[in-house]
């Protein structure tokens, strides 16, 4: 990891205008602001072009003999595929009105990462090679021929974008930036370029069927190790169910809240909640992964790692899938995994088994977050909660980027906060719900190596949690996305020290009053829970 500023050092950045033309700018790799590249083992284990061990700072970076045609036979692929490429291309008027609204161009001042002016990096190639004014006037159209030191520049700024749609929110032509992120991550893929932290984890869904590569026994241990202690706080030994079948349901959680801190105290969470309802669930040791960076990486990619959750639903027999909090598996599921795999005409439309519930949102996917079924949960009175078990946690809600303005997951989770929680403090206004601020690590960016650009990308969103930090006294910022679990402890210890970063998850498993449970003294954490009638002075 490369030494980090100190935080006055981070905030320096200046907006003034380049003393160069944008294309007169070349790239400067700095340390902390770049993840490494792609290892040749990885890319040969899903079969990627031109495997190899590179390194971004190298003068080299062995592209392949013909990579140029590579490139434009490419973008040719996508104007015969997709009617929104040349759409996005052609319709940009530059009126800036997403300039400012990129946390990595507030974070780090750098010109091109206004998301006008990074897709700005592509326009200009498929202007010189595929518009007549581009062939004919050149720069004056604002083309440029295809060099090196572009595919340099595009591999560096597509990899500072966390996909988050912010910016199209602001757009008044809708050009999702996005989008030409992820067709410019492709078009570099073709020619084996990609960061390590995202074709390690893609290889790793490949072979073992989750991200960080555990065998079936490690997830079961790593289970068991929750088990003791959610028999420690609770009293009650819990037995969930791994590759059953015949079960109703199949459980898929991300892998974060399989192996790591604070993600395995929402996992704690899933088992409490399911032990009290009696659920009839499997999980599987196998599709051990709703989360999928092969959307980093390239569709194709995407659809081949997330096949798998429906191919074990089938093996398995259960009826409906329920998915665990988790952002970009949530996305994938509900804009591409029916097109991708499915139809999914052998599994059934998804009722809840304890209020009765259609969910008819979920009648294509026949996949359900775990927030909507909570929040169905609460809202038909099937859950006994005490509140006030959570009284020594002042809480801010983070909307996380693919869950609330990719999906719609607004109302549902800011309604459990409030029935298991007395203390709960919106973000400003301008910074929440559709307008939400990434955390900065998405998209595959939360490496170690990268960890300055995080920060800055991450500040605009921390500064927000400052506000509610030092106007409200809020201690935790709570979340439905294993990224932003994996991502935010950074960040907050950086910039908003004294702030814990939790699963929704886990504050209800602190409320949930539990069948033959003993006296709670203890939190998920193990922390002492607040004295019955002693108002925290947090």
């Amino acid at each position: 990891m490369a030494k980090l500023p100190k935080k006055d050092e981070l905030l320096q950045h200046k907006f003034d205008v380049p003393k160069t033309d944008w294309m007169d700018t070349p790239v400067e790799f700095k340390p902390g602001t770049y993840c490494y590249g792609a290892k040749a083992k990885n890319l040969e284990i899903v079969n990627f072009p031109n495997a190899r061990d590179w390194s971004p700072e190298d003068e080299d970076w062995k592209l392949p003999e013909d990579w140029k045609g590579t490139i434009i036979e490419g973008i040719s692929d996508y104007m015969s595929k997709y009617r929104s490429f040349r759409l996005f291309m052609d319709v940009c008027v530059r009126c800036g009105a997403c300039a400012d609204k990129c946390h990595f161009y507030m974070g780090t001042g750098d010109p091109k990462n206004m998301p006008v002016l990074r897709a700005e990096l592509m326009r200009s190639i498929y202007k010189r090679y595929f518009t007549t004014s581009g062939k004919v006037f050149g720069r004056l159209a604002g083309a440029r021929d295809l060099t090196e030191d572009v595919i340099k520049e595009w591999w560096y700024y597509f990899f500072q974008c966390t996909e988050c749609r912010r910016c199209s929110v602001f757009c008044p032509y809708g050009i999702d930036q996005a989008e030409i992120t992820i067709m410019g991550r492709e078009l570099l893929n073709l020619l084996g370029l990609n960061t390590d932290w995202i074709s390690g984890p893609v290889a790793n869904c490949y072979i073992k069927g989750n991200h960080v590569g555990m065998e079936p026994q490690a997830i079961m241990s790593n289970i068991e190790f929750m088990i003791d202690d959610i028999e420690t706080i609770t009293g009650k030994r819990i037995n969930p169910s791994f590759n059953r079948k015949g079960a109703e349901i199949l459980f898929v959680a991300p892998s974060g809240d399989l192996f790591a801190e604070p993600g395995i105290f929402t996992c704690m969470g899933y088992l409490m909640l399911f032990e009290q309802l009696g659920l009839d669930y499997t999980m599987s040791t196998y599709a051990s992964e709703g989360g999928n960076f092969g959307f980093f990486t390239s569709n194709e990619m995407a659809k081949r790692l997330n096949a798998k959750i429906y191919a074990e639903a089938k093996r398995l027999g259960v009826k409906w899938i329920l998915g665990g909090e988790c952002g970009h598996m949530w996305r994938l599921v509900n804009q591409y995994m029916d097109t991708w795999n499915g139809p999914a005409d052998f599994l059934e439309e998804p009722i809840s088994p304890i209020t009765g519930t259609k969910f008819e949102n979920a009648k294509s996917t026949k996949m359900v977050h775990i927030t909507e079924f909570t929040a169905d949960l609460i809202y038909h009175n099937k859950l006994k909660l005490d509140p006030s078990r959570n009284d020594h946690l002042r809480i801010t809600y983070h909307d996380s980027c693919n869950t609330s303005r990719g999906m719609g997951l607004l109302e549902e989770p800011r309604y459990i906060i409030n029935k298991v929680c007395n203390n709960f403090f919106e973000m400003p206004e301008e910074t929440i719900r559709e307008k939400t601020l990434c955390c900065g690590s998405g998209s595959g960016l939360n490496a170690g190596e990268n960890m300055e650009l995080r920060l800055r990308g991450g500040f605009p969103r921390a500064n927000a949690v400052k506000y509610v930090q030092e106007n409200h006294g809020v201690n935790v910022l709570a979340n439905i996305c294993a990224l932003d679990r994996a991502s935010f402890p950074s960040l907050m210890d950086y910039w908003v020290p004294g702030v814990e970063v939790m699963g929704v998850h886990e504050l209800v498993a602190n409320a949930l009053v539990m069948d033959g449970e003993i006296e709670r003294t203890l939190d998920l954490r193990c922390e002492p829970l607040p004295e019955k009638g002693v108002k925290s002075d947090v």
